[in-house]
């Protein structure tokens, strides 16, 4: 059956197709669609199209899976949010979405509108998980209602031929750009969430309150007293290169313009598989860390196929399916521990993703996002008191 991209602006679900009448009056069922709808860049809409979705089909050939991407970022998953809000309240008794591909936003505002099924515990995979962003996203609890598919994580990335010792926790860092002016170098907040995360892994570091501020509740007098928070860190930019992006760190890393950065690990790796990046290059995840933040598989609560759709994310989220998809061609980290994808995927493949940022140090320094509006402080902050 060919395959077709649905795009939600014009999406026009048709979930069954009903029989087909072959000659001689045979009637033959066509395939159930599973209805996939996913947030994120068009990797995901490929990932979903050319990879899981054949993957699924091969081992349950009663069901053909319909991609949708809804675009990248926040907005994407809001879209999703919006189409399973219209259903809810249309009084719909079952649902076109069976599984959806969500960003962490996405969970704090399905949680409040009741909008999922408990299901995650139930999987065979859920074993494998030990994230603590399977229990919590921005503060709400989801436990039981997401399954984690990939993690992304941001790192420092250096050059090892000037960086003989990379800086092991914050307050080695701002010694290390005093004696090496302008060769760190990070976007601020503009142009991508590489120096987002920095910022917020900076006023985390600044003012202890990472649980606080992960967990709530939320205290404008918290985001007034940052001010001090934000001078040290105009400070520190004294002595960086603000660069253009994600990409821009990426670039003035590879050309030498700067020494160290942080960066998306995906990013890194992905730049450096297709020789945009010198392979030299190292990673590090500074005490006491760094933001990620993953994507997860959620089923709403009124799907229409809700047992296939916990077979597709079983199947996923299988140790298997994280080697060879999520790690080795997509260079994310699994959703799943790392531990238990060794031996799955080619040892120089381990190797190198887990060389300088192994599965202990992520379950130990990954660092998840701020409640939502904290995450908003973190941002106006900057430009208040920074730009």
């Amino acid at each position: 059956m060919r395959k077709v991209t649905v795009c939600i602006f014009s999406l026009v679900l048709v979930l069954t197709f009903g029989g087909l009448v072959f000659g001689g009056g045979a009637r033959e069922e066509a395939p159930t669609n599973l209805v996939y709808m996913t947030a994120g860049d068009v990797n995901m809409l490929a990932l979903g199209q050319h990879v899981l979705g054949p993957q699924f089909e091969a081992d349950h050939p009663n069901y053909s899976v319909m991609t949708i991407h809804t675009g990248p970022g926040n907005a994407g998953s809001q879209r999703i949010l919006e189409k399973l809000l219209a259903e809810r309240d249309a009084g719909r008794e079952k649902w076109d979405v069976d599984v959806a591909m969500v960003h962490e936003i996405f969970m704090t505002w399905a949680m409040e509108e009741d909008l999922l099924q408990s299901y995650a515990t139930e999987l065979d995979t859920w074993q494998y998980v030990t994230s603590p962003f399977a229990k919590s996203a921005l503060g709400a609890d989801i436990e039981g209602y997401a399954m984690p598919m990939f993690h992304s994580q941001t790192a420092l990335a250096y050059n090892p031929e000037y960086v003989d010792d990379p800086p092991a926790s914050f307050e080695e860092l701002v010694l290390w750009v005093q004696d090496n002016p302008g060769k760190f170098g990070y976007n601020g907040i503009k142009g991508g969430m590489s120096g987002v995360a920095f910022t917020t892994a900076w006023v985390y570091w600044q003012t202890g309150a990472y649980e606080k501020y992960t967990s709530g509740p939320f205290e404008q007098s918290e985001v007034d007293a940052w001010e001090a928070v934000y001078e040290e860190l105009a400070d520190f930019n004294e002595y960086v290169t603000i660069t253009a992006g994600n990409v821009g760190t990426l670039d003035a890393l590879n050309r030498g313009e700067i020494w160290m950065g942080p960066v998306w690990v995906d990013m890194f790796f992905t730049f450096m598989d297709e020789g945009k990046l010198d392979p030299n290059m190292r990673l590090a995840l500074p005490e006491p860390g760094l933001p990620g933040q993953p994507m997860y598989f959620v089923i709403p609560r009124q799907a229409r196929n809700p047992e296939a759709a916990r077979d597709f994310v079983e199947m996923v989220t299988s140790p298997t399916v994280q080697a060879k998809d999520i790690v080795q061609r997509f260079n994310w980290y699994p959703g799943i521990d790392g531990s238990y994808i060794e031996g799955k995927v080619p040892q120089e493949v381990f190797d190198t993703i887990y060389r300088d940022v192994s599965p202990a140090d992520l379950a130990r320094k990954s660092q998840a996002f701020p409640l939502a509006d904290y995450f908003s402080a973190v941002v106006e902050s900057y430009e208040r008191w920074i730009d």
